[in-house]
């Protein structure tokens, strides 16, 4: 059974930093591309990063050069490294995977105060 669980939201202040991890069962996670999307209340979701079968990543320009997206393949899971939170990073964050995104977390919440 495919599992995607995520861990390490919280509330943080702007300017603060937070790590979501993505630990995934059931599929090699390495062997899928992978990624972080979120959902702010009222908005629509979009893909925050992604971290390819070969290692290359992609982010939204709104989080290039803050968020680092990075796997451990020991571990089965991979990362989400958020440094200078803003308060519009608030959101639901996903973990997903596999060939059109087609598996998906339950999410966790990021909320940044200002």
């Amino acid at each position: 059974q495919v599992q995607l669980v995520e861990s390490g939201g919280g509330l943080v202040q702007a300017g603060g930093s937070l790590r979501l991890s993505c630990t995934a069962s059931g599929f090699d996670s390495s062997l899928n591309d992978m990624g972080w999307y979120r959902q702010a209340p009222g908005k629509q979701r979009e893909l925050v990063a992604r971290i390819r079968v070969v290692g290359s990543t992609n982010y939204v320009d709104s989080v290039r050069g803050r968020f680092t997206i990075f796997r451990d393949k020991a571990k089965n899971t991979i990362y989400l490294q958020m440094n200078s939170l803003k308060s519009e990073d608030t959101a639901v964050y996903y973990c997903v995977g596999g060939q059109d995104s087609r598996w998906w977390g339950q999410g966790t919440q990021v909320t940044v105060s200002s």
